[in-house]
C-alpha cells in the first residue's frame, strides 16, 4: 500500500494477540438508598471486576452505570472517581422500572482495551444481583462468603 513490503513482527511481541475492545458486565445490590451504601456496593463491584480481569486503569475506555429506579441518593459513578478513575469517561442512567425488577441494583458495563479473548472475560454479579445471571457467577468476592 505504501510501497514498503509487509514485515511480520518478530521477537517477544510477535506472539502477543492484538489488543481490542472488551466489554465487561457486572451488577450488585446496595443495602439501601443511602449515598454511602450505593458508593460502597459500587466500589466493591468495580474492585472485583478490576481484580478478576487484571484490568489496567490506563486501558479503560469508558464505564456505564445504571441504577434501579429506587436508588436516587448518589451516582454510582462517584465510586469510580473516588477509586481514582479521574480521566475515564463515566455515564450514569436509570434502569427502566420493570414490574418485579431487582431492587437497589447497580449495573455496570466497562469498555476496555484487552488482549483477553471474550470467552475469558470475568463478569461479576454480587449479592442479590447474582440472581440476574447465575450462569456467569463464577465465585465469591475476595473476603466474602457469598457465591
Amino acid at each position: 500500500m505504501n510501497g514498503h513490503p509487509a514485515v511480520e513482527p518478530t521477537g517477544p511481541t510477535a506472539a502477543l494477540p492484538a489488543p481490542r475492545v472488551l466489554a465487561l458486565r457486572g451488577a450488585t445490590q446496595a443495602a439501601s438508598n443511602d449515598p454511602h451504601e450505593i458508593v460502597r456496593a459500587t466500589t466493591e463491584l468495580l474492585r472485583e471486576l478490576v481484580t478478576r480481569n487484571a484490568l489496567d486503569p490506563a486501558d479503560l475506555i469508558s464505564i456505564w452505570f445504571t441504577a434501579s429506579p429506587d436508588l436516587t441518593a448518589a451516582y454510582p459513578a462517584r465510586a469510580a472517581r473516588e477509586m481514582g478513575f479521574v480521566d475515564v469517561p463515566l455515564m450514569c442512567a436509570s434502569e427502566i422500572d420493570v414490574p418485579g425488577g431487582s431492587p437497589r441494583a447497580v449495573r455496570v458495563l466497562i469498555h476496555t482495551h484487552s488482549a483477553r479473548p471474550r470467552a475469558e472475560a470475568a463478569h461479576v454479579y454480587l449479592h442479590g444481583a447474582a440472581s440476574l445471571r447465575p450462569d456467569l457467577v463464577t465465585g465469591a468476592p475476595a473476603g466474602s462468603a457469598e457465591a
